[in-house]
Protein backbone atom coordinates (compact mmCIF):
# COMPACT_ATOMS: atom_id res chain seq x y z
CA UNK A 1 0.00 0.00 0.00
CA UNK A 2 2.45 2.33 0.85
CA UNK A 3 4.70 2.01 -2.92
CA UNK A 4 1.15 2.35 -4.68
CA UNK A 5 0.53 5.28 -2.42
CA UNK A 6 4.13 6.63 -2.93
CA UNK A 7 3.56 5.62 -6.72
CA UNK A 8 1.05 7.26 -7.80
CA UNK A 9 1.64 10.53 -6.07
CA UNK A 10 5.00 10.51 -8.20
CA UNK A 11 2.96 10.36 -11.06
CA UNK A 12 0.43 13.50 -10.34
CA UNK A 13 2.96 15.08 -9.38
CA UNK A 14 5.65 15.37 -12.31
CA UNK A 15 2.54 15.58 -14.42
CA UNK A 16 1.95 18.66 -12.59
CA UNK A 17 4.93 19.81 -13.65
CA UNK A 18 4.78 18.94 -17.27
CA UNK A 19 1.17 20.94 -17.33
CA UNK A 20 2.17 23.70 -15.61
CA UNK A 21 5.61 23.77 -16.88
CA UNK A 22 7.30 24.60 -13.77
CA UNK A 23 9.96 21.96 -14.53
CA UNK A 24 11.00 21.00 -18.12
CA UNK A 25 9.22 18.07 -19.42
CA UNK A 26 12.35 15.85 -20.09
CA UNK A 27 13.56 16.27 -16.32
CA UNK A 28 10.25 15.89 -15.12
CA UNK A 29 9.64 12.06 -16.32
CA UNK A 30 13.59 11.53 -15.85
CA UNK A 31 13.13 12.66 -12.24
CA UNK A 32 9.55 10.45 -11.86
CA UNK A 33 11.25 7.29 -13.44
CA UNK A 34 14.35 7.62 -11.33
CA UNK A 35 13.02 8.70 -8.22
CA UNK A 36 10.63 5.48 -8.81
CA UNK A 37 13.98 3.58 -9.27
CA UNK A 38 15.17 5.11 -6.24
CA UNK A 39 13.12 4.14 -3.42
CA UNK A 40 12.11 0.64 -5.32
CA UNK A 41 8.97 0.54 -7.29
CA UNK A 42 11.38 -0.62 -10.45
CA UNK A 43 14.92 -2.21 -10.50
CA UNK A 44 17.68 -1.25 -12.41
CA UNK A 45 17.24 -4.07 -14.74
CA UNK A 46 13.47 -3.40 -15.00
CA UNK A 47 14.30 0.59 -15.76
CA UNK A 48 16.75 -0.32 -18.78
CA UNK A 49 14.48 -3.30 -19.97
CA UNK A 50 11.99 -0.44 -20.27
CA UNK A 51 14.17 1.47 -22.52
CA UNK A 52 15.23 -1.63 -24.25
CA UNK A 53 11.97 -2.53 -25.28
CA UNK A 54 11.29 0.83 -26.85
CA UNK A 55 14.83 1.15 -28.56
CA UNK A 56 13.56 1.22 -31.86
CA UNK A 57 10.94 4.50 -31.00
CA UNK A 58 14.06 6.13 -30.27
CA UNK A 59 16.54 5.23 -32.78
CA UNK A 60 13.41 5.89 -35.38
CA UNK A 61 13.28 9.16 -34.06
CA UNK A 62 16.87 10.53 -34.31
CA UNK A 63 17.09 9.24 -37.66
CA UNK A 64 14.11 11.17 -38.54
CA UNK A 65 14.99 14.39 -36.98
CA UNK A 66 18.66 14.50 -38.22
CA UNK A 67 17.10 13.99 -41.69
CA UNK A 68 14.11 16.53 -41.32
CA UNK A 69 17.55 19.13 -39.94
CA UNK A 70 19.25 19.07 -43.09
CA UNK A 71 16.31 19.91 -45.57
CA UNK A 72 15.25 21.84 -43.49
CA UNK A 73 18.25 24.07 -43.75
CA UNK A 74 17.41 24.29 -47.60
CA UNK A 75 14.42 25.97 -47.06
CA UNK A 76 12.25 24.00 -48.88
CA UNK A 77 9.36 23.92 -46.71
CA UNK A 78 9.52 27.88 -46.92
CA UNK A 79 9.70 27.74 -50.91
CA UNK A 80 7.25 25.65 -51.06
CA UNK A 81 4.55 27.47 -48.65
CA UNK A 82 4.94 30.68 -50.75
CA UNK A 83 4.53 28.68 -54.28
CA UNK A 84 1.22 27.31 -52.67
CA UNK A 85 -0.03 31.03 -51.84
CA UNK A 86 1.04 32.26 -54.81
CA UNK A 87 -0.55 28.95 -57.01
CA UNK A 88 -4.51 30.11 -55.04
CA UNK A 89 -3.86 33.85 -55.91
CA UNK A 90 -4.47 34.78 -52.54
CA UNK A 91 -7.67 33.70 -51.77
CA UNK A 92 -8.05 33.27 -48.04
CA UNK A 93 -10.13 29.91 -48.08
CA UNK A 94 -8.54 27.81 -50.67
CA UNK A 95 -4.76 29.39 -48.94
CA UNK A 96 -5.74 27.93 -45.43
CA UNK A 97 -6.72 24.60 -47.51
CA UNK A 98 -3.61 23.96 -49.58
CA UNK A 99 -1.04 25.12 -46.92
CA UNK A 100 -3.71 22.64 -44.51
CA UNK A 101 -3.05 19.91 -46.87
CA UNK A 102 0.82 20.72 -46.96
CA UNK A 103 1.12 20.47 -43.04
CA UNK A 104 -1.12 17.29 -42.73
CA UNK A 105 0.73 15.29 -45.63
CA UNK A 106 4.55 17.05 -44.17
CA UNK A 107 3.32 15.45 -40.79
CA UNK A 108 2.17 12.20 -41.71
CA UNK A 109 5.87 11.32 -42.76
CA UNK A 110 8.24 14.00 -40.89
CA UNK A 111 8.11 15.12 -37.20
CA UNK A 112 5.27 17.00 -37.09
CA UNK A 113 6.76 19.63 -34.29
CA UNK A 114 9.40 20.36 -36.73
CA UNK A 115 6.42 20.69 -39.54
CA UNK A 116 4.59 23.01 -37.56
CA UNK A 117 7.73 25.42 -36.62
CA UNK A 118 8.78 25.92 -40.14
CA UNK A 119 5.08 26.28 -41.54
CA UNK A 120 3.52 28.68 -38.71
CA UNK A 121 5.65 31.46 -39.32
CA UNK A 122 5.14 31.39 -43.03
CA UNK A 123 1.31 31.56 -42.58
CA UNK A 124 1.47 34.19 -40.26
CA UNK A 125 3.49 36.20 -43.05
CA UNK A 126 1.01 35.30 -45.44
CA UNK A 127 -2.07 36.55 -43.35
CA UNK A 128 -0.25 39.51 -42.55
CA UNK A 129 0.47 40.45 -46.50
CA UNK A 130 -3.15 40.17 -47.03
CA UNK A 131 -4.47 41.91 -43.31
CA UNK A 132 -6.62 38.82 -42.04
CA UNK A 133 -6.33 37.37 -38.67
CA UNK A 134 -3.31 35.15 -38.57
CA UNK A 135 -5.55 33.05 -36.06
CA UNK A 136 -7.62 30.61 -38.28
CA UNK A 137 -4.46 30.33 -40.22
CA UNK A 138 -2.32 28.81 -37.44
CA UNK A 139 -5.23 26.67 -35.94
CA UNK A 140 -5.97 25.18 -38.54
CA UNK A 141 -2.54 24.03 -39.79
CA UNK A 142 -1.71 22.84 -35.29
CA UNK A 143 -4.59 20.95 -35.97
CA UNK A 144 -3.76 19.60 -39.38
CA UNK A 145 -0.46 18.58 -38.27
CA UNK A 146 -2.42 16.97 -35.23
CA UNK A 147 -4.55 14.75 -38.21
CA UNK A 148 -1.88 14.59 -39.93
CA UNK A 149 0.21 12.42 -37.64
CA UNK A 150 -3.01 10.16 -37.14
CA UNK A 151 -2.35 8.85 -41.02
CA UNK A 152 1.05 6.48 -40.79
CA UNK A 153 2.73 4.93 -38.38
CA UNK A 154 5.66 7.56 -38.08
CA UNK A 155 3.52 10.64 -38.23
CA UNK A 156 3.24 11.06 -34.60
CA UNK A 157 5.31 9.63 -31.86
CA UNK A 158 2.03 7.99 -30.00
CA UNK A 159 1.58 6.33 -33.31
CA UNK A 160 4.75 5.15 -32.40
CA UNK A 161 4.62 3.61 -29.01
CA UNK A 162 0.46 1.86 -30.69
CA UNK A 163 2.56 0.47 -32.91
CA UNK A 164 5.50 -1.14 -30.89
CA UNK A 165 2.27 -2.10 -28.41
CA UNK A 166 0.26 -3.75 -30.60
CA UNK A 167 3.22 -4.85 -33.17
CA UNK A 168 0.87 -3.02 -36.04
CA UNK A 169 3.07 -2.21 -39.34
CA UNK A 170 3.63 1.07 -41.29
CA UNK A 171 0.77 -0.29 -44.12
CA UNK A 172 -1.76 -1.50 -41.42
CA UNK A 173 -1.82 2.26 -39.92
CA UNK A 174 -1.87 3.71 -43.89
CA UNK A 175 -5.02 1.21 -44.12
CA UNK A 176 -6.78 1.90 -41.02
CA UNK A 177 -5.95 5.10 -39.70
CA UNK A 178 -5.54 7.43 -43.27
CA UNK A 179 -9.07 7.55 -43.96
CA UNK A 180 -10.14 8.38 -41.05
CA UNK A 181 -7.45 11.52 -41.27
CA UNK A 182 -8.51 12.19 -44.50
CA UNK A 183 -12.43 12.70 -42.78
CA UNK A 184 -11.33 15.02 -40.32
CA UNK A 185 -9.90 17.06 -42.59
CA UNK A 186 -12.87 17.52 -44.52
CA UNK A 187 -14.24 18.04 -41.08
CA UNK A 188 -11.77 20.60 -40.25
CA UNK A 189 -12.06 22.62 -43.18
CA UNK A 190 -15.46 23.15 -43.37
CA UNK A 191 -15.30 24.09 -39.28
CA UNK A 192 -12.93 27.02 -40.55
CA UNK A 193 -15.24 27.94 -44.13
CA UNK A 194 -18.26 28.02 -42.00
CA UNK A 195 -16.77 30.64 -38.86
CA UNK A 196 -13.67 32.15 -40.07
CA UNK A 197 -13.59 32.19 -43.93
CA UNK A 198 -16.82 33.27 -45.17
CA UNK A 199 -16.16 36.78 -43.33
CA UNK A 200 -12.83 37.08 -44.92
CA UNK A 201 -12.36 39.95 -47.71
CA UNK A 202 -8.96 40.79 -49.53
CA UNK A 203 -8.44 43.17 -51.64
CA UNK A 204 -7.25 43.15 -55.07
CA UNK A 205 -4.02 45.12 -54.27
CA UNK A 206 -3.15 42.91 -51.35
CA UNK A 207 -3.44 39.74 -53.84
CA UNK A 208 -0.36 41.14 -56.11
CA UNK A 209 1.44 41.97 -53.27
CA UNK A 210 1.39 37.95 -52.45
CA UNK A 211 2.13 37.53 -55.94
CA UNK A 212 5.15 39.35 -55.85
CA UNK A 213 6.79 37.79 -53.15
CA UNK A 214 10.20 36.23 -54.73
CA UNK A 215 10.03 32.26 -53.06
CA UNK A 216 13.39 31.74 -55.02
CA UNK A 217 15.24 33.91 -52.15
CA UNK A 218 14.02 31.09 -49.63
CA UNK A 219 15.88 28.35 -51.14
CA UNK A 220 19.66 28.34 -49.79
CA UNK A 221 21.29 24.98 -51.41
CA UNK A 222 20.32 23.18 -54.11
CA UNK A 223 22.45 20.23 -54.15
CA UNK A 224 21.97 19.04 -51.22
CA UNK A 225 18.21 19.90 -51.27
CA UNK A 226 18.45 17.43 -54.55
CA UNK A 227 20.65 14.45 -52.44
CA UNK A 228 18.06 14.89 -49.40
CA UNK A 229 14.66 14.22 -51.81
CA UNK A 230 16.79 11.23 -52.65
CA UNK A 231 17.35 9.88 -49.88
CA UNK A 232 14.51 10.75 -48.03
CA UNK A 233 12.07 9.58 -50.81
CA UNK A 234 14.21 6.24 -50.29
CA UNK A 235 13.36 5.97 -46.64
CA UNK A 236 9.62 6.68 -46.91
CA UNK A 237 9.75 3.51 -49.62
CA UNK A 238 11.90 1.56 -47.20
CA UNK A 239 8.78 1.87 -44.55
CA UNK A 240 6.08 1.17 -47.08
CA UNK A 241 7.90 -1.98 -48.09
CA UNK A 242 8.87 -3.07 -44.41
CA UNK A 243 6.88 -5.70 -44.53
CA UNK A 244 8.72 -7.53 -47.28
CA UNK A 245 11.68 -6.52 -46.68
CA UNK A 246 12.04 -6.76 -42.59
CA UNK A 247 14.42 -4.72 -42.18
CA UNK A 248 13.00 -2.50 -39.19
CA UNK A 249 11.59 1.25 -39.12
CA UNK A 250 15.27 2.06 -37.02
CA UNK A 251 17.41 0.57 -39.32
CA UNK A 252 15.96 2.47 -42.55
CA UNK A 253 15.63 5.84 -40.48
CA UNK A 254 19.39 5.81 -39.09
CA UNK A 255 20.90 4.49 -42.62
CA UNK A 256 19.38 7.25 -44.26
CA UNK A 257 20.09 9.48 -41.82
CA UNK A 258 23.73 8.62 -41.66
CA UNK A 259 24.19 8.03 -45.53
CA UNK A 260 22.65 11.70 -45.85
CA UNK A 261 24.58 13.43 -43.51
CA UNK A 262 28.15 11.59 -45.16
CA UNK A 263 26.90 13.02 -48.92
CA UNK A 264 26.39 16.19 -47.62
CA UNK A 265 29.39 16.49 -45.67
CA UNK A 266 28.02 17.58 -42.24
CA UNK A 267 30.22 17.42 -39.14
CA UNK A 268 28.86 14.64 -36.32
CA UNK A 269 28.37 18.22 -33.85
CA UNK A 270 26.57 20.35 -36.07
CA UNK A 271 23.65 17.32 -36.96
CA UNK A 272 23.97 16.05 -32.92
CA UNK A 273 23.43 19.17 -31.48
CA UNK A 274 20.06 19.53 -33.58
CA UNK A 275 18.18 16.41 -32.83
CA UNK A 276 15.68 16.67 -29.77
CA UNK A 277 17.28 15.55 -27.03
CA UNK A 278 14.71 16.88 -24.34
CA UNK A 279 11.83 15.06 -26.67
CA UNK A 280 14.20 11.58 -26.29
CA UNK A 281 15.04 12.17 -22.45
CA UNK A 282 11.18 13.06 -22.08
CA UNK A 283 9.65 9.39 -23.55
CA UNK A 284 12.54 7.23 -21.80
CA UNK A 285 11.61 8.75 -18.46
CA UNK A 286 8.33 8.36 -19.46
CA UNK A 287 8.75 4.62 -20.52
CA UNK A 288 10.50 4.12 -16.79
CA UNK A 289 7.27 6.06 -15.29
CA UNK A 290 4.94 3.46 -17.01
CA UNK A 291 6.85 0.57 -16.07
CA UNK A 292 6.81 1.42 -12.65
CA UNK A 293 2.93 1.97 -12.75
CA UNK A 294 2.95 -1.38 -14.38
CA UNK A 295 4.70 -3.08 -11.25
CA UNK A 296 1.98 -1.23 -8.87
CA UNK A 297 -1.14 -2.78 -11.17
CA UNK A 298 -2.44 0.29 -11.38
CA UNK A 299 -3.10 -0.31 -14.68
CA UNK A 300 -4.25 -3.72 -14.55
CA UNK A 301 -7.01 -2.27 -12.71
CA UNK A 302 -8.12 0.28 -14.60
CA UNK A 303 -7.76 -2.37 -17.89
CA UNK A 304 -9.32 -5.10 -15.71
CA UNK A 305 -12.69 -3.08 -14.59
CA UNK A 306 -13.07 -1.36 -18.23
CA UNK A 307 -13.30 -4.94 -19.46
CA UNK A 308 -15.52 -5.48 -16.46
CA UNK A 309 -17.36 -2.65 -17.42
CA UNK A 310 -17.72 -3.54 -21.18
CA UNK A 311 -18.51 -7.24 -20.40
CA UNK A 312 -17.22 -8.53 -23.27
CA UNK A 313 -19.35 -5.94 -25.47
CA UNK A 314 -16.65 -5.23 -28.17
CA UNK A 315 -18.27 -1.77 -29.40
CA UNK A 316 -18.76 -0.45 -26.20
CA UNK A 317 -14.71 -1.32 -25.85
CA UNK A 318 -14.65 0.47 -28.73
CA UNK A 319 -16.07 3.79 -27.90
CA UNK A 320 -15.07 3.35 -24.45
CA UNK A 321 -11.15 3.33 -25.06
CA UNK A 322 -11.71 6.19 -27.73
CA UNK A 323 -12.92 8.71 -25.73
CA UNK A 324 -10.81 7.28 -22.38
CA UNK A 325 -8.01 8.04 -24.47
CA UNK A 326 -9.20 11.43 -25.69
CA UNK A 327 -10.02 12.71 -22.34
CA UNK A 328 -6.60 11.53 -20.75
CA UNK A 329 -4.94 13.67 -23.47
CA UNK A 330 -6.32 16.64 -22.99
CA UNK A 331 -4.62 17.08 -19.51
CA UNK A 332 -1.66 14.36 -19.81
CA UNK A 333 -0.54 15.08 -23.45
CA UNK A 334 -1.11 12.28 -26.10
CA UNK A 335 2.25 10.46 -25.66
CA UNK A 336 2.04 9.64 -22.08
CA UNK A 337 -2.11 8.65 -23.11
CA UNK A 338 -0.86 6.73 -25.96
CA UNK A 339 1.82 5.11 -23.23
CA UNK A 340 -0.39 4.36 -20.17
CA UNK A 341 -3.50 3.50 -22.39
CA UNK A 342 -2.45 0.61 -24.60
CA UNK A 343 -0.87 -1.08 -21.80
CA UNK A 344 -5.01 -1.30 -20.42
CA UNK A 345 -5.64 -2.25 -24.16
CA UNK A 346 -3.23 -5.24 -23.46
CA UNK A 347 -4.73 -5.98 -20.37
CA UNK A 348 -8.27 -5.93 -22.43
CA UNK A 349 -6.97 -7.94 -25.51
CA UNK A 350 -7.61 -11.21 -24.06
CA UNK A 351 -11.07 -10.61 -22.97
CA UNK A 352 -11.89 -10.42 -26.63
CA UNK A 353 -9.89 -13.51 -27.89
CA UNK A 354 -11.53 -14.99 -30.77
CA UNK A 355 -13.42 -11.53 -32.28
CA UNK A 356 -12.80 -10.10 -36.06
CA UNK A 357 -11.06 -7.30 -36.24
CA UNK A 358 -9.46 -7.07 -32.80
CA UNK A 359 -6.73 -4.63 -34.15
CA UNK A 360 -9.88 -1.97 -33.96
CA UNK A 361 -8.75 -1.51 -30.25
CA UNK A 362 -5.64 0.08 -31.47
CA UNK A 363 -7.27 1.85 -33.97
CA UNK A 364 -9.30 3.29 -31.06
CA UNK A 365 -6.60 4.08 -29.33
CA UNK A 366 -4.57 5.89 -32.06
CA UNK A 367 -7.83 7.83 -32.86
CA UNK A 368 -8.27 8.87 -29.07
CA UNK A 369 -4.77 10.17 -29.03
CA UNK A 370 -4.37 12.15 -32.36
CA UNK A 371 -7.71 13.58 -32.60
CA UNK A 372 -8.14 14.38 -28.46
CA UNK A 373 -4.47 15.72 -29.61
CA UNK A 374 -6.41 18.53 -31.01
CA UNK A 375 -8.80 19.71 -27.29
CA UNK A 376 -6.12 22.01 -25.34
CA UNK A 377 -2.82 23.56 -25.80
CA UNK A 378 -0.95 20.47 -23.33
CA UNK A 379 -2.94 17.81 -25.45
CA UNK A 380 0.11 17.73 -27.97
CA UNK A 381 3.89 18.79 -27.98
CA UNK A 382 2.95 20.57 -30.89
CA UNK A 383 0.42 22.52 -29.81
CA UNK A 384 2.61 23.78 -27.09
CA UNK A 385 5.71 24.55 -29.86
CA UNK A 386 3.20 25.91 -32.19
CA UNK A 387 1.57 28.10 -29.54
CA UNK A 388 4.86 29.66 -29.13
CA UNK A 389 6.25 29.98 -32.31
CA UNK A 390 3.40 32.13 -33.10
CA UNK A 391 3.31 34.69 -30.12
CA UNK A 392 7.08 35.31 -31.25
CA UNK A 393 5.72 36.13 -34.80
CA UNK A 394 2.92 38.38 -33.36
CA UNK A 395 0.19 36.09 -32.82
CA UNK A 396 -0.80 35.10 -29.26
CA UNK A 397 -2.89 32.12 -28.82
CA UNK A 398 -4.01 32.02 -24.89
CA UNK A 399 -5.55 28.36 -23.34
CA UNK A 400 -9.37 29.42 -23.59
CA UNK A 401 -8.71 31.26 -26.97
CA UNK A 402 -7.00 27.54 -28.28
CA UNK A 403 -9.76 25.20 -26.03
CA UNK A 404 -12.89 27.09 -28.05
CA UNK A 405 -10.99 26.47 -31.33
CA UNK A 406 -10.11 22.94 -30.73
CA UNK A 407 -12.96 21.45 -28.45
CA UNK A 408 -15.10 21.75 -31.01
CA UNK A 409 -12.63 20.11 -33.51
CA UNK A 410 -11.86 17.15 -31.52
CA UNK A 411 -15.64 16.38 -30.48
CA UNK A 412 -16.39 16.34 -34.09
CA UNK A 413 -14.07 14.29 -35.08
CA UNK A 414 -14.25 11.97 -32.57
CA UNK A 415 -18.05 11.61 -32.99
CA UNK A 416 -17.37 10.87 -36.47
CA UNK A 417 -13.79 8.11 -35.06
CA UNK A 418 -16.58 6.61 -33.30
CA UNK A 419 -19.13 5.79 -36.30
CA UNK A 420 -16.86 5.08 -38.02
CA UNK A 421 -15.29 2.24 -35.67
CA UNK A 422 -18.19 0.64 -34.96
CA UNK A 423 -19.42 0.21 -38.71
CA UNK A 424 -16.15 -0.91 -40.43
CA UNK A 425 -15.24 -3.11 -37.60
CA UNK A 426 -18.52 -4.35 -36.97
Amino acid sequence: MFYLTIGVLIFIVIFYFIITEKISSAWATMLGGLVMALIGILNEEQALKAIYERLEILLLLIGMMMMVHIISETGVFQWFAIKVAQFTKGEPFRLIVMLSLITALCSAFLDNVTTILLMAPISILLANELRIDPFPFVMTEIMSANIGGLATLIGDPTQLIIGSEGELGFNAFLANTAPMAIISMIILLGNVYFFYCRKMHISRDLKIRIMEIDSSRSLKDIEVLKVSMIIFSMVLIGFVLNNFINKGLAIIALSGAIFLVVLTKKEPKEILVNVEWETLFFFIGLFMMITGIENLHIIDFIGNKLADFTKGNFKLALISITWLSGMFTSVIGNVANAATVSKIVNVMLPTFQGQDNLNALWWALSFGSCLGGNLTILASATNVVAVAASKKAGCKIDFVKFLKFGASISIQTLLVATIYLLVRYN
